[in-house]
């Protein structure tokens, strides 16, 4: 029988369909397209108003072009707004969150009852399921912080950590598999451990754990809060470089301080900026992306510039941004002085150009460089340690280290991620 995966949001959610995606087609489900699937999962995202919509109208599609598949929906979406997911038209099953880990279980009956249940600890597929190169895993998930503008804690529960011996055995499993990167990622990766019984270690003993682990692969580590990118998990990530990607994704949010404390961040634009220089002195090739919210309550004017004047200046790599949206059952839903939709689109794209920028003045920096990087799709493309996309000579296929000369033009296909 035929199965497909839809998937939205963060790499979270990325590595819960690829366990999904991986049981499934160790039992002999074969991976499909929407469209001619017997069995659809969409994973959804409800970071904003606009992740929400998307899974709508996703789900709307699939049941328009494929009136017989059997939709089940999971994800932030549905575990926010289940009701509303169960009500759309060809929704046969909401599966919460917290129901993740019995999705295999409950999907695999759904395909045909005399499939064997392999299950996530079975034969891993290689390179290429779900298109990707890399293997996303998951260390971590749910969040016990309370940002005023995040629902997260709601759709995921408190922060719950994987024990250590089941995140070195899936490492082992996928690089046994073929995996030459693996990405660590958690909802809050750097409370690792917190939770786990006394003497499990936290998120700095964790990464000597895998860095010491045989091997030809490297781990780049997912997004890190900037009061968790200590002092020793830096000179953990730089003393292992031939195991670690010099890449870190530092969320600075905002750079206003009365916006920092209406979002309630624990830390200041300053202590960011120490942050990040201090990146950059143990690893001075590396690409430092963040995320920054625009159009919080509030945010006046003088706000945003003291923001956009902020990421101009700063050595930051990249930005992801996001045009704030009311989250119901948030602190920040309550607030006053809302800004006006348009603003925050006004507001939105300066802070792109900004990003565009910032991109280009590092790829800059790199020009000429050589790189280890990871050949990634048909071999044509390859994203080195520091998350630069680069064009490959021909002759090499997929999942390939290779050394990569960074030149100054960005790859006219440098859209695809690994």
């Amino acid at each position: 029988m035929k199965y497909a995966v839809v998937t939205f949001g963060c790499r979270v959610n990325q590595a819960d369909s690829l366990a999904v995606e991986s049981a499934l087609t160790s039992a002999g489900a074969e991976a499909v397209s929407a469209d001619r699937a017997d069995v659809v999962l969409v994973n959804t995202c409800s970071v904003t108003a606009s992740a929400d919509q998307g899974a709508r109208q996703t789900i709307r599609r699939i049941h328009r072009e494929n009136p017989a598949a059997r939709v089940v929906v999971t994800g932030c979406f549905a575990s926010r707004a289940g009701a509303d997911v169960a009500a759309l038209a060809g929704v046969e099953m909401v599966v919460p969150n917290l129901d993740k880990p019995g999705l295999v279980a409950t999907l695999l009956p759904m395909l045909t009852p005399d499939l064997p249940a392999d299950g996530p600890c079975g034969r891993t597929p290689g390179p290429g399921l779900m298109g990707r190169t890399a293997w996303t895993l998951r260390a971590q998930t749910g969040c016990s912080e309370s940002c005023s503008y995040c629902i997260i804690p709601t759709t995921r529960g408190p922060s719950q950590s994987r024990p250590l011996a089941d995140i070195v055995a899936e490492l082992r499993r996928v690089v046994a598999a073929g995996y030459k990167e693996v990405a660590l990622t958690g909802v809050h990766l750097g409370a690792w451990g917190r939770d786990l019984p006394p003497g499990s270690g936290m998120l700095a003993g964790l990464l000597r754990v895998l860095a010491a682990e045989p091997g030809v692969f490297r781990v780049r580590v997912s997004s890190l809060e900037p009061m968790d990118c200590t002092a020793e998990v830096l000179e953990v990530i730089a003393a292992a470089s031939n195991r670690f990607a010099a890449h870190l994704h530092l969320p600075l949010q905002h750079a206003a301080p009365g916006i920092l404390t209406a979002m309630r961040r624990p830390y200041s634009a300053d202590q960011f900026t120490r942050l990040v220089a201090e990146v950059r002195r143990c690893m001075p090739d590396a690409a430092i992306g963040s995320d920054v919210i625009v159009g919080f309550p509030g945010e006046s004017d003088g706000d945003f510039d003291e923001l956009a004047g902020y990421l101009e200046d700063s050595p930051l790599t990249h930005l992801h941004v996001f045009p704030y949206s009311d989250r119901p059952g948030t602190v920040a839903e309550a607030l006053a002085g809302k800004v006006h939709g348009t603003v925050v689109k006004a507001r939105a794209q300066r802070l792109r150009a900004i990003s565009r920028v910032l991109a280009d003045r590092f790829r800059a920096s790199q020009a000429g460089r050589i790189r280890p990087a990871l050949t990634i799709e048909d071999g044509r493309v390859a994203i080195t340690d520091n998350y630069l996309r680069v064009a490959v000579p021909p002759g090499h296929g997929r999942n390939e280290w290779i050394a990569a000369l960074v030149p100054a033009v960005v790859p006219a296909d440098a859209s695809a991620t690994a």
